[in-house]
């Protein structure tokens, strides 16, 4: 009897994970809800029955029994790159060209595919069986959601090993909620009194940071995989292989990504969506335009935040109709002064929009904007609510245009319009918007990343003459903190273990949250890794610093005067005596193949292929798949085939296996 039991706990479970494949990779139920409800009914009470049963992978396991204390930290082995956008075919044939032109050749092909509007995540997969989940976080530390994404029933706790599992796969994907899930939820939500989400996103990353994952459970969130992170052996060639692998081995595709061989084809398929994407059951905001080969990827490279061998074509922005109620002057935080409209609240690509930027008063007076006008709003890059059109056949009687400040409307101090710019500043650095403004960008995500230290609690502090500049926020204490108001002891208590967390951030977010001109994280990341400390970062020259690859004379000058500001300088000095230690950058040797570009044919006896190309890359040098002219040397294997004909034709370099270990020597 109990081995019969076994064998008909073993068939439920299989009979699941196949039904689950059928349905969330081939898009082929092959049952209805209430019969695939009864095996998972009748698969949960035989294991209640038969406790010593139960295993880790079966799909009756997804949901922890009790809540979390908090998220641990999980550290990328690859980084999870940011996307460079495109919003226009000229911009994507712009992109098709410096492929093009870095590849050295018009040998190559694209995968186009949606951009859902979800959250990235990072699945690991050890020996076909799911142990981890991370978000993308700031690309290099995300949190670990494992508890959570266990309960999507899209993601299979096993792998189909039909065919041949790698021991360690890193998936990468997008969690998202379908938009019948997120309709029924805010309905659930609007019974119980309950603020409602504003988008399926916002929802979708809201039901991932619940620490009750039998809450996340009933969200309905689902997934789809779309790339590859670490892996222990290379399992295809190109990403449309991976892709195809990828169902093969039970992960779900998206079923609408598509093969191009030519931009033309890129831009016939993005189009084609800009018109079918209300059609769908989930939000996309554009589409992601991938290079196809893996090894003209690893030939392409990527910039300091984002992979050269992808873009994302973003489509056009929604824009509604609404009123001006009134324009404000805010204060940034280099003292730019920003007219913005506040606006009768209307519904825009899922937000309610209150406010909208006017950019600046050259742009405010060639829109002629003015309080009571019909306007047309659009969220800029789908996130920046703008006003792009003023409807004057509509203008109420008697209205007149926004004059222009003469002062600073926070400190009341001159302003001064930039030469030959189009930006009016405020020139008081004693300014309290502009300070509130540098700490709340010192503070934020993309820099320090303190939590908690949120935008109402910045503003308090600085109200009260607790914050005068970013060394102070080291200052703080606990007492002070609770002493404000709405700040109970526990809030305090995380204020400042926040602050004593950020003071090991790496280097590149302490000189991104400097807020220096012209610099953001990439920048900040660029320098960091080329200097390697803050000391020698400051005390560079000009010349050095716009004769690094994408730093250039502009931003040079904005950083060098920024180090040599006594003012600056005394803060910086401040911070770092408060105990703030930035975690410098892992220091690279330099590679004996840096800048050298290789060939591998033929069968080698001490490496595989992917072995001796990787061998390569971690020496500093480029694997090429095809000989070229510009090839620096081929390393041949038993039976090397065309590529060293190749090779003879164009005298390059010949080198055999032994040759090969000698010239890595003991790397």
């Amino acid at each position: 009897m109990a081995e019969q039991t076994k064998k008909r706990i073993e068939h439920l479970r299989s009979e699941i994970r196949r039904h689950d494949y059928l349905y969330y990779v081939l898009n082929q139920p092959k049952i209805s809800d209430r019969k695939y409800d009864k095996l998972f009914a009748e698969l949960k009470q035989l294991e209640q029955q038969n406790i010593q049963l139960i295993t880790p992978d079966s799909p009756t396991q997804r949901v922890s029994g009790r809540p979390l204390e908090g998220f641990g930290n999980v550290r990328h082995g690859l980084p999870m790159l940011s996307i460079d956008n495109t919003y226009n075919a000229d911009e994507l044939k712009a992109f098709d060209e410096r492929v093009e032109r870095l590849l050295g050749s018009s040998n190559y092909d694209y995968v186009v595919e949606l951009k859902i509007d979800g959250l990235a995540i990072s699945l690991l997969y050890e020996n076909g069986s799911f142990v981890r989940a991370a978000t993308r976080g700031d690309g290099q530390i995300g949190d670990d959601v494992t508890t959570n994404v266990r309960t999507i029933r899209a993601v299979p706790l096993v792998l189909i090993k039909d065919g041949k599992v790698p021991g360690v796969l890193e998936v990468r994907g997008e969690v998202y909620m379908p938009i019948r899930a997120f309709t029924k939820l805010n309905r659930m939500r609007s019974k119980t009194g309950e603020p409602a989400f504003a988008n399926p996103r916002n929802a979708a990353a809201g039901s991932l940071k619940l620490l009750d994952a039998r809450i996340t459970a009933t969200r309905n969130l689902s997934f789809y995989a779309y790339a590859a992170g670490e892996v222990s052996e290379a399992i295809a060639s190109n990403h449309w292989q991976l892709l195809q692998i990828f169902k093969r081995l039970g992960l779900p595709v998206n079923p609408n990504i598509k093969k191009a061989g030519n931009i033309d084809e890129v831009i016939n398929i993005c189009s084609d969506w800009d018109r079918k994407r209300a059609d769908l059951d989930y939000h996309i905001d554009g589409m992601v335009v991938k290079v196809n080969r893996l090894d003209q990827r690893d030939t392409l490279g990527a910039t300091g935040r984002a992979p050269r061998w992808c873009i994302s074509y973003k489509f056009a922005a929604e824009r509604e109709s609404t009123v001006i109620e009134s324009i404000d002057v805010q204060v940034g935080k280099s003292g730019i002064l920003t007219p913005v409209a506040n606006l009768k609240p209307v519904q825009l690509a899922g937000t309610t929009v209150k406010r909208a930027s006017l950019h600046n008063f050259d742009e405010l007076y060639r829109l002629d904007a003015r309080e009571g006008d019909t306007v047309l709003v659009e969220k800029a890059g789908e996130i920046i609510p703008q006003v792009v059109e003023v409807k004057k056949t509509s203008r109420p009687a008697g209205s007149k245009p926004f004059g222009l400040p003469k002062k600073c409307p926070v400190c009341g101090e001159k302003i001064r319009k930039d030469e030959s710019g189009v930006y009016i500043r405020c020139i008081n650095p004693k300014c309290p918007a502009q300070l509130k403004e540098r700490l709340k960008y010192f503070a934020g995500r993309g820099q320090m990343d303190i939590e908690h230290l949120g935008e109402s609690l910045i503003e308090q502090l600085v109200d009260t003459g607790l914050l005068r500049s970013f060394a102070d926020i080291y200052k703080l204490q606990q007492e002070q903190l609770s002493a404000l108001d709405r700040m109970a002891q526990k809030s305090a208590a995380n204020v400042t273990e926040a602050i004593e967390k950020s003071k090991g951030q790496p280097l590149w977010r302490l000189i991104a949250a400097f807020g220096i001109r012209h610099i953001g994280g990439q920048s900040a990341q660029i320098l960091a890794e080329h200097f390697g400390s803050l000391e020698a970062l400051i005390n560079t020259n000009v010349e050095t610093l716009a004769n690094i690859e994408q730093i250039g004379p502009v931003m040079a000058e904005s950083v060098y005067e920024y180090f040599h500001e006594p003012k600056n300088l005394a803060i910086i000095k401040q911070l770092l005596a408060s105990g703030v230690n930035p975690q410098l950058p892992t220091k690279k040797r330099p590679g004996k193949l840096a800048g050298k570009s290789a060939v591998v044919t033929g069968g080698l006896e001490n490496f595989s292929r992917q072995q001796a190309e990787q061998a390569i890359r971690q020496a500093g040098g480029k694997v090429s798949s095809g000989v070229s002219k510009k090839t620096d040397f081929v390393v041949v294997g038993e039976k090397p085939g065309s590529k060293l004909d190749k090779a003879k034709k164009f005298g390059v370099k010949i080198i055999n296996e032994k040759q090969f270990f000698e010239l890595l020597g003991d790397f």
